[in-house]
């Protein structure tokens, strides 16, 4: 099979995500019953952190480890690219000793430049500008709760960025409509959205991008890589939590996301994140089972 990547959402089809949620269904089952089930063995998942993590690592480590193979964990500060080896020059490197690599880093550029010279598949475990792991969870979530996505609408509130810009590109494939609110100077950048994507509108105010939502999401004001501006977004954020209220113009049996770690107080209020509607620890758990089966997808390729 030729070298498959997943650096942004759009990388895969409607057809390949079908397999992958099919895929999941059956890997989580067997965790869940105690079935020993190894189609790695003897195959090797490298970790690069540049960024710090707790689920990505956990359930990429766990996961391949699960699947019967390896997990080696890199911090670029460990290795000889916090020293300045060219990206280049280190995934000709690694991609010659693993069987499938998974980066977490700043600039998407990086691990394009990366998978252009990796021998292996190479998946993005989270860049500024895309988390596609974490949306592929909150797809099955929400399939596994509610069924078919096709048709509904997904409410984001809070600023554009790595996991918006991932909604809007699952919302293409597979036809959904996402209702945007961002804080004036924290919206859309056009140029990380597809010409032409129809899916998604842009509301003035937090409630009326809930307005008849079947899911309701959000992330923390402030993403790694943008501590320093912690203080403005504060201010210029007031309003955009999600709370009661804002939860209860959205469909009766809305579900609430959040990719996590929250602040409660913040971005969401802890009788939302708390609260019957919210599926955030099935959604944490579940970046284990989508990615067990994009590891062995990526790896093995479509099984019968």
């Amino acid at each position: 099979m030729a070298i498959k990547h997943f650096l942004q959402f759009s990388d895969l089809t409607l057809d390949e995500f079908d397999y992958l949620i099919e895929r999941t269904r059956i890997i989580k089952s067997k965790f869940k019953n105690y079935e020993p089930y190894h189609p790695l063995a003897d195959r090797t998942l490298v970790m690069v952190f540049e960024k710090n993590s707790t689920r990505t690592r956990l359930s990429f480590e766990a996961g391949m480890h699960q699947l019967g193979g390896a997990a080696i964990h890199l911090a670029t500060r460990d290795s000889q690219l916090g020293r300045g080896e060219p990206v280049e020059d280190a995934a000709q490197v690694m991609s010659r000793m693993c069987d499938v690599i998974m980066i977490r880093t700043f600039g998407q550029e990086i691990i394009e430049r990366f998978a252009a010279n990796s021998r292996v598949s190479v998946i993005n475990g989270l860049t500024n500008e895309h988390h596609p792991c974490q949306v592929l969870a909150d797809v099955f979530t929400y399939i596994e709760h509610r069924g078919s996505i096709k048709g509904k609408t997904v409410a984001w509130v809070g600023d554009a960025n790595n996991m918006l810009y991932s909604w809007l590109q699952a919302a293409e494939v597979f036809d959904f409509h996402v209702q945007v609110s961002t804080p004036r100077g924290y919206d859309i950048d056009p140029s990380l959205v597809a010409p032409g994507n129809t899916h998604y509108t842009v509301h003035a105010t937090p409630t009326d991008a809930c307005t008849g939502a079947h899911l309701v999401t959000t992330d923390v004001w402030t993403s790694m890589g943008f501590e320093e501006e912690n203080a403005a977004r504060l201010k210029a954020f007031d309003g955009w939590i999600v709370d009661a209220a804002k939860m209860q113009r959205a469909q009766p049996d809305a579900l609430f996301m959040h990719c996590l770690p929250a602040h409660r107080g913040e971005e969401v209020s802890a009788e939302v994140i708390d609260g019957p509607q919210s599926v955030v620890w099935e959604e944490a758990e579940n970046r284990l089972h989508v990615q067990k089966a994009l590891l062995e997808y990526l790896v093995l390729g479509k099984l019968n």
